[in-house]
């Protein structure tokens, strides 16, 4: 089922970033972060209520509150320069070289995660950079 999902979440990946270059024309790039991230916050809360766990928040460990806040002001700061990547560059050009997170997130993933890094996985990250190289000049 998870495959399901993560094919989701990249297509309305791709989507967020089309939709936001046609819609971050003439607006500030940080206003139009602050939009979107209001969106996100009230669509993330609906489904909370929806799905009822807003009563799990009291069980959340000190640890996980730590974690997930530095989680979310990475992603303030990502999108904060994605749309500012967006507002001055092509679309076609930015979205592969943030999508560098990908091999990124693999080294990470192995150094502090200690998830394995295989043979497999270093070719994946050499062919993601080179085809990254490859559409951006």
């Amino acid at each position: 089922m998870w495959i399901l999902f993560a094919v989701a979440s990249s297509i309305f990946a791709a989507l967020t970033a089309i939709l936001a270059k046609i819609g971050i024309e003439g607006v500030p790039s940080d206003l139009a972060t602050a939009i979107r991230t209001s969106v996100v916050l009230f669509m993330s809360w609906i489904m909370v209520f929806l799905t009822g766990t807003q009563g799990d928040i009291t069980q959340i460990s000190t640890k996980s509150w730590v974690f997930l806040v530095l989680s979310g002001l990475a992603t303030g700061a990502s999108w904060l320069c994605y749309y500012k990547a967006l507002q001055i560059g092509e679309a076609s050009k930015v979205v592969p070289i943030d999508k560098l997170s990908v091999v990124i997130t693999i080294i990470l993933a192995a150094v502090i995660l200690h998830e394995p890094f295989t043979g497999k996985s270093l070719l994946g990250c050499i062919l993601i950079g080179a085809g990254t190289l490859f559409m951006v000049l």
